[in-house]
């Protein structure tokens, strides 16, 4: 089966968010699965198999399956377009999610995704200890978003990932106000066996609608502050989806000799 490593949120290689995406005829054994995606050692796997209609599309780090992964499907939607439908201006996705669609714009690919419910948690003494400074708030949906007040204390900020560990939310995102975009962002996310997801979609079905209801805005501009980085455009749609939009580029085309 053919390898694309590609990576998203990025118009140039070796930045951005790195995924590996498998195209296959069927669906192999789980173990396998997990094998693979544990030897890519990427923040993300994604396999597919075309179905009737759209694809089957799963996403896996190299330690479990995820239920969403942004960086990766739109890593998918770009090999998709690119390499197998590309007269094509739209794929569909059937997903642990539902169904996900991604329509190509020029050279962005915008991901329909859900929102969840964000509610206010207290800001504990827990959590200043794990990220090293205390936040002004924290607001927790699937994931944990905790607000500081600058941005200068995201990019610097050096967590305790053992601490992060026993943290609530799947993924632990810090963020604050930009100064050049609306927010600027960090996801950290050792209960997946990933320390930091360099630019991660998912999260901001969460952090873009925490920042466009404190901002009052619809659409969000958001910079991913990881060594790698990357940029995020996020529009809320209004009835419980975003649209999550980036760029992409392919760094390698390979076969995967191991059996099945």
């Amino acid at each position: 089966m053919k390898q694309y490593i590609v990576d998203a949120f990025t118009n140039k290689p070796f930045s951005g968010n790195p995924a590996a995406v498998c195209v296959m005829e069927c669906w192999p054994d789980e173990v396998f699965l997990k094998k693979l995606a544990m030897e890519n050692n990427l923040s993300e796997t994604a396999f597919i198999v075309r179905e009737s209609e759209g694809y089957h599309l799963r996403w896996f780090t190299p330690e479990t399956e995820v239920e969403l992964c942004g960086h990766a499907t739109l890593a998918s939607s770009f090999v998709i377009l690119n390499y197998y439908e590309k007269e094509s201006s739209e794929v569909r996705f059937n997903t642990l999610s539902g169904e996900l669609i991604v329509r190509r714009k020029g050279d962005l690919y915008e991901m329909d995704f859900p929102t969840y419910e964000l509610k206010d948690i207290p800001v504990s003494d827990e959590m200043e200890a794990s990220f090293g400074v205390r936040p002004i708030k924290a607001v927790l949906g699937l994931d944990l978003v905790c607000v500081f007040e600058n941005e200068d204390i995201i990019r610097t900020m050096k967590p305790d990932f053992q601490l992060l560990m026993k943290l609530e939310g799947r993924i632990q995102n810090v963020t604050a106000a930009g100064r050049e975009v609306d927010c600027v962002s960090r996801s950290f996310a050792p209960k997946l066996g990933i320390a930091e997801d360099p630019v991660c979609g998912s999260a901001h079905c969460q952090i873009a609608d925490y920042w466009a209801r404190q901002l009052d805005k619809k659409e969000i501009d958001a910079y991913q502050a990881s060594k790698r980085g990357g940029f995020l455009h996020c529009e809320l749609l209004g009835n419980g989806r975003i649209a999550i939009s980036g760029e992409a580029s392919v760094v390698a085309v390979s076969e995967i000799l191991a059996k099945m």
